[in-house]
């Protein structure tokens, strides 16, 4: 009688990481889900919900506790001390959640929840509802993992080249950073790896991907897992255009400077712009950030530079007063509508999968600079398999220097081989709006887990 009487098709319990790249597409999932009268409920842990600048919309955040509610992982005295107390009390704090939403009239039809936090599918079985794992990672990548974690790939990696169902020839350097530098960071390693350790248990298995991108790997892993594609995930105006008011994702946890890019980028001709950002978790050493730095000086292409305030103490001496003409440095900007903004021409990453997908679904080309985890596969697939970039070489340092930089830049904006490469970056841009257009493939498959919800 309960359900007969709501207003809505069922209720989701969406459960994020708590990190921004992981809870954007999640929450760009959950209005896509409310959209189609799936009422949803975000949560995530206390410490994030406090650090959030803003949460936009119509979307019901909750928390639960991963046992560091002041400081988060900062309190923690390992990674893997942290992620041992998340599992313990964020399982306690995450089924009283689902008890409480319950009393209130709101029972919990469904929990989809992010593949990192693999123990929240126990949750869901022990309480008798839809359990969904949501991978905010490519594809190409979630597979890799998967066969590490049967065992079906061997380890300390050997040979040139790696070769797996779904995916092309892989250099060990393309292959994720835990893999390719075994032991580098064991904590995380264990959290990439594990996180397909209860898959088979999962009713669905979704990922901010879309068919036509990832072909191959999909249909690969679909023999496997109840796979199912549903991105990109960006906010509906860069895309279909369906959700209204969805500008940007609407979760902020470093305020951007937005006046001033746009007002810097509005003066500028036609793709005569290079914008460079490494995301929100990405630290780099204080020689690159120098090399980078001297490279744009020297590729003479007007530049506006993310340098996170953390990060800002690393810059050469004088070189914003020096860069001044061509460059514009700030702490954090709006990147979807930088990338979106005719003044873009390259964009230089270090291809976090939220990024890359960014890129590619507003048609800028990229100049990978990959640092850590899944950032070297998705440069492979940038430059070699949708041939939408170059990857910047590093040295036997590790580091990229000034000239490859300047060569980078110049090969996209100025080179002959730049004109392939944005022919190719408009043909994904136009494949990525289709997939989420009604009927696209990604459409299809949410319109299909909704269906499904709305008659458990």
């Amino acid at each position: 009688m309960e359900k007969e009487m709501r207003n809505y098709r069922a209720h989701c319990l969406v459960l994020t990481y708590p990190t921004q790249g992981h809870i954007n597409p999640m929450l760009q999932f959950s209005k896509r889900l409310e959209h189609k009268g799936i009422k949803v409920t975000l949560a995530t842990t206390q410490f994030i919900v406090k650090t959030i600048q803003e949460v936009a919309g119509s979307i019901k955040v909750e928390t639960i506790s991963d046992g560091y509610d002041e400081g988060g992982i900062a309190d923690a005295e390992s990674v893997e001390a942290y992620l041992t107390r998340f599992q313990e009390v964020g399982s306690q704090t995450l089924a009283k959640l689902v008890e409480k939403l319950g009393h209130q009239g709101c029972p919990v039809d469904c929990i989809v929840y992010d593949s990192f936090l693999p123990w929240a599918l126990d949750i869901a079985k022990k309480l008798g509802v839809v359990g969904a794992l949501f991978c905010t990672q490519s594809c190409a990548v979630n597979n890799i993992y998967y066969y590490v974690m049967q065992g079906l790939l061997e380890l300390p990696l050997a040979g040139p080249e790696v070769l797996l169902p779904g995916l092309p020839p892989l250099a060990p350097s393309d292959m994720p950073s835990f893999i390719y530098v075994l032991g580098s960071y064991p904590a995380v390693f264990d959290l990439v790896v594990n996180q397909f350790s209860n898959v088979e248990k999962a009713d669905w298995v979704l990922c901010n991907t879309f068919y036509e991108l990832e072909e191959k790997v999909v249909d690969w892993i679909a023999k496997l897992w109840p796979l199912r594609t549903i991105g990109p995930t960006l906010p509906s105006i860069y895309l279909d255009k369906r959700l209204e008011d969805d500008k940007d994702y609407g979760l902020h946890m470093f305020k951007p400077n937005t006046s001033a890019c746009m007002k810097w980028l509005n003066d500028l001709p036609n793709e005569s712009a290079v914008y460079v950002s490494f995301g929100s978790l990405a630290e780099l050493e204080n020689e690159q950030i120098e090399e980078l730095a001297w490279g744009l000086k020297a590729s003479k292409k007007n530049f506006l530079w993310v340098v996170r305030a953390s990060e800002e103490a690393k810059l050469p001496k004088n070189f914003v007063e020096e860069t001044s003409e061509k460059g514009l440095v700030v702490s954090w900007c709006p990147q979807l509508e930088v990338l979106s903004h005719k003044a873009v021409g390259c964009f230089v990453t270090h291809c976090g999968w939220n990024s890359t997908l960014e890129a590619l679904s507003l048609g800028v080309p990229m100049v990978a600079m990959p640092q850590w985890t899944d950032q070297s596969t998705n440069a492979k697939c940038v430059m070699d398999v949708w041939g939408m970039g170059v990857r910047a070489e590093q040295d036997e340092k590790g580091v990229v220097r000034r000239a490859e930089v300047e060569h980078c830049i110049r090969e996209i904006m100025d080179g002959d081989r730049g004109e392939e490469i944005k022919r190719n970056a408009s043909k994904w841009r136009e494949l990525a709006k289709e997939a989420v257009d009604e009927g696209g493939s990604s459409d299809r498959n949410i319109e299909e887990f909704v269906s499904k919800l709305a008659h458990f």
